[in-house]
């Protein structure tokens, strides 16, 4: 295949398309349970390229299906959410959460004729504060919710953050699977000498150009960035991509470091951005200091949202956009007080991949040997989703849904001589498993 065809089967995400009909076999994290309420309005959910609806009905349960209504088309977000159903405002036909019709009172037969029709609905599921969808076309036998470990955790446990974002999903993740790029966007002002030696950015600083070691794996791929630290350890980050569209970063400490990231497509040109992490593996000091002061400037660690609105595109969304340059501080950055001009961790990667535009030009690119972990992904998430279109072949993860509790992001050190799968090995041996309860239920 070319390099366009490659993109054009990678991205695009809509009915029909080679990713979107891979990604639709896996249950599909789109909404926080918080965001629906019992009777409450019934809120715009694009997904998929799909112009989708979702609400809780009088039961508290949650349905999710095609916004129009399948009388006329009129929108059912202009609907009541009332006793047990939505209400459609035109012609008063009615809809449970599953689609089905359940009453038609402009209809003489409405009672007969509504049994035969039923609304684009399709299967939900809630679990620790994130509602899931599967969007396959089997609506009758989805497949098991993947065992992430974080998303098996207590929501009281949870630290949860949604993100809209402007860009196709695959060059956001990617910019989760690429460590080069933290020595220069998130710590280019930073000094090694500023910093002892035991913080967790000391490694990072040292050495701006670590080298690689990248596998294929059952949850998807995985990376070993290694950098050699004064003392004579291995300094090891690992990061992981797990499927259809989840990361683990290399930020936290291996031992604690539960948490996933999901890169959910809204449509070709938009994504949401999911971030679920343990509340006890964020108890640790994430910014920098010099002279025992914090480095305020660049490592801000919260959003700064706009109020959610009704549109399409209205939920969590960030005040700093394309439009006000991602609100960038030339003198900060000219300074060398942050190297890049934006105070927030998260907003300097939100803006280098919308930057990018609505899709990477793939073909415009050069990639190297320290986007080795992209090169390798891209080639798996590929293979995979074109094995699944012309030979039925069981997309990862869908039929053995523990895979994904072998995967860890994080950091450690291991001995010089040890290699870094025998090092990850040893260290999973030992980690913290606070979902161990869950499991065992």
């Amino acid at each position: 295949m070319s390099i366009e065809e490659d993109s054009i089967n990678l991205t695009r995400v809509g009915p029909g398309t080679v990713m979107g009909e891979f990604m639709r076999q896996y249950w599909i994290p789109c909404a926080m349970s918080s965001e629906l309420e019992v009777d409450g309005d019934p809120m715009r959910l694009p997904l998929m390229g799909e112009k989708l609806l979702a609400f809780r009905d009088s039961s508290g349960k949650v349905g999710i299906m095609d916004h129009r209504c399948p009388h006329r088309c009129a929108s059912l977000f202009l609907g009541r959410n009332e006793e047990g159903g939505l209400r459609c405002v035109y012609h008063g036909w009615k809809f449970d959460a599953e689609g089905k019709c359940i009453d038609m009172p402009s209809v003489p037969d409405g009672e007969n004729v509504r049994q035969k029709i039923h609304s684009k609905a399709y299967k939900v599921h809630e679990r620790n504060g994130l509602i899931w969808v599967y969007m396959g076309k089997d609506q009758d036998n989805p497949p098991p919710l993947p065992d992430i470990e974080v998303t098996l955790l207590p929501e009281e446990e949870l630290s949860i953050h949604f993100v809209y974002r402007d860009c196709n999903w695959l060059q956001a993740l990617e910019g989760d699977i690429d460590t080069a790029h933290f020595g220069f966007l998130h710590a280019g002002t930073v000094n090694a000498e500023d910093l002892p030696e035991d913080h967790i950015y000391y490694p990072t600083v040292i050495d701006r150009a670590p080298k690689y070691e990248v596998n294929d794996t059952p949850w998807g791929t995985s990376y070993g960035a290694y950098r050699k630290l004064p003392n004579g350890e291995m300094y090891w980050r690992t990061a992981n991509f797990m499927f259809p569209f989840w990361t683990q970063n290399p930020a936290g400490i291996f031992e604690k470091a539960v948490h996933a990231r999901a890169w959910v497509p809204i449509d070709d040109e938009r994504m949401m951005f999911i971030n679920v992490y343990w509340k006890e593996a964020l108890k640790r000091e994430a910014r920098p200091k010099k002279n025992g002061e914090f480095l305020d400037e660049g490592y801000r660690l919260t959003n700064n949202y706009v109020p959610n609105t009704t549109d399409w595109y209205g939920r969590w969304r960030l005040r700093e956009v394309e439009s006000n340059d991602w609100m960038i501080d030339r003198d900060a950055q000219r300074s060398g007080v942050n190297y890049t001009g934006m105070e927030n961790i998260h907003l300097q990667d939100h803006a280098i991949t919308e930057s990018m535009g609505a899709i990477t030009d793939h073909a415009f690119e050069h990639l190297t040997q320290a986007d080795l972990m992209i090169a390798r992904t891209r080639r798996r998430i590929l293979r995979a989703a074109l094995a699944y279109r012309d030979n039925g072949t069981p997309p990862p993860g869908t039929e053995d849904p523990e895979v994904f509790l072998q995967s860890r992001g994080g950091f450690f050190t291991a001995d010089v001589e040890k290699s870094w799968q025998d090092a990850y090995d040893e260290n999973m041996k030992t980690v913290l498993r606070p979902a161990a309860k869950a499991l065992a239920d």
